[in-house]
């Protein structure tokens, strides 16, 4: 199980965190110049919907196409992720991470049949019309198929939240609304299926729980703070940032990405949501008209007098309770698991027991048959995306050789699927160690657990002075 989740996550991670500044901008964009937003402009507020309709998607599309295929494969994913788009009346963002590397994989396909049969000569042409035919086969087939998933996906979503509601469970339509979120969805549920319930409750009462059931920012924010003490890499780094534009600027979508790469995280969501919804619904709280976008500064202004305690506690119960779920999953689905930590404990006894070593003298990095090449000109460290965790394993370890008086050695980060053909040394998480070795079979494979703080640093260090 453990390991099936952080399959996808890493897959879905490697699609969404090369993008994440176009998600960032796209959320600046909406919360500054929508008409409810800080500084309203109809001409700037212009771009908010294709950006997210068809900018971001498309951007997930062709970095999934990539992963499979390289720029060939990210063009025809993108190709195909077009046909998904033009398929669903709402933002195309999962149809995205399944048509995009269905086009790299296709193409990749393709090439591998049709390697060494093209005639001299007509290589560019077949490469054309090769990704030109099945990209457009696909973004019809695409256009067809997952689009009118999409629209059944989002019906039944409200038809179970409205089955919720009319058997007073509200609190139990956290189990169907937090999914739907993270799937782009909330615009459907919360205007398709809350806004006019609201309405009708506020009439009659003054004030409406249902306005605040997908708006409530609290589960989002802990969720964002989890990755802010506890994340990895650029998730880590870029968590601070969207933490203001979701909490403050109200743009919820900012945090689906985060719950996408780490797919067990929508369980802290559904329990953040169902615990800000219950202390609603015990307390009596609620809004007198939406809050859009869902900011605390619009809860508070929406909220009516009399119910202010209601609905911060409703808020904060619900960061708190997402906040600490995700740190336990976060901290969980995080580390090695102890079982195979042990077995790769006996492996390097037994390897250095057959060479007459101790097991200090070989590690997981650097075996006594892989000692360091003559001559090392560029080392690269390779992760899912290529910009988080290998970036900063990157600039750790050049500050060591320069310190060592290796200036003249080249160190870069790369994404493990495109390490470069001169690359001497390749170093990755352990759970990548194949697919470098498929990226580039000539370079020296170095695996590590800890790109921050690895023993094998220093070991290379040493092996490269020998």
């Amino acid at each position: 199980m453990k390991q099936a989740v952080q399959k996808i996550g890493r897959s879905l991670s490697a699609m969404v965190m090369p993008n994440l500044g176009a998600f960032i901008a796209w959320g600046l964009i909406t919360a500054l110049f929508i008409d409810t937003g800080w500084t309203p402009n109809a001409k700037l507020s212009a771009m908010v919907s294709p950006m997210l309709t068809y900018l971001l998607p498309l951007l997930i599309g062709y970095t999934g196409g990539k992963m499979i295929h390289g720029v060939r494969g990210g063009v025809v994913g993108s190709i195909s992720t077009i046909g998904v788009i033009m398929g669903a009346s709402i933002p195309m963002f999962l149809g995205a991470m399944i048509a995009g590397p269905l086009g790299g994989w296709v193409i990749k396909k393709f090439d591998e049949a049709a390697e060494g049969k093209v005639p001299a000569g007509f290589e560019m042409l077949v490469n054309n019309f090769s990704a030109g035919i099945l990209g457009g086969m696909l973004s019809v087939i695409c256009y067809l198929g997952i689009g009118p998933i999409a629209e059944g996906i989002t019906n039944a979503f409200g038809a179970g939240v409205g089955w919720l509601v009319n058997h007073k469970l509200l609190p139990f339509a956290s189990i169907i609304v937090e999914p739907a979120k993270v799937l782009f969805l909330n615009n459907a549920i919360n205007h398709g299926v809350f806004t006019p319930l609201g309405a009708q409750q506020a009439q009659e009462f003054g004030r409406s729980i249902y306005y605040m059931i997908e708006s409530n920012p609290g589960p989002g924010l802990g969720l964002l703070l989890a990755y802010c003490l506890i994340g990895k890499g650029n998730a880590k780094d870029s968590a601070p940032g969207a933490v203001i534009i979701h909490f403050l600027g109200g743009i919820h979508e900012i945090y689906f990405p985060y719950v996408l790469m780490n797919p067990i995280l929508i369980l802290a969501m559904i329990g953040g949501g169902f615990s800000g919804v219950l202390v609603l619904s015990v307390l009596g709280g609620g809004l007198i008209a939406p809050a859009s976008p869902g900011s605390i500064f619009a809860e508070l202004i929406m909220t009516p007098k009399g119910a202010y305690v209601q609905n911060i506690l409703g808020i904060l119960v619900g960061g708190g309770v997402s906040f600490i779920l995700s740190m336990i999953l976060l901290k969980a689905f995080g580390k090695e698991d102890a079982a195979l930590d042990e077995a790769q404990a006996k492996v390097k006894a037994s390897k250095a027991k057959s060479k007459g070593l101790s097991a200090d003298q070989v590690t997981t990095a650097w075996d006594v048959k892989n000692a360091a090449p003559a001559e090392v000109k560029k080392i690269v460290f390779a992760c899912d995306a290529g910009m988080g965790s290998s970036a900063m394993g990157a600039t750790k370890l050049r500050k060591r050789l320069q310190a060592a008086g290796f200036t003249a050695l080249t160190v870069e980060h790369s994404p493990v699927g495109e390490v470069p053909a001169d690359a001497d040394i390749i170093i990755c998480h352990k759970e990548l160690g194949e697919r470098a070795r498929n990226a580039n079979p000539k370079a020296r494979i170095v695996t590590i657990t800890d790109f921050l703080n690895a023993p094998e640093y220093e070991e290379l260090v040493t092996s490269l002075k020998k």
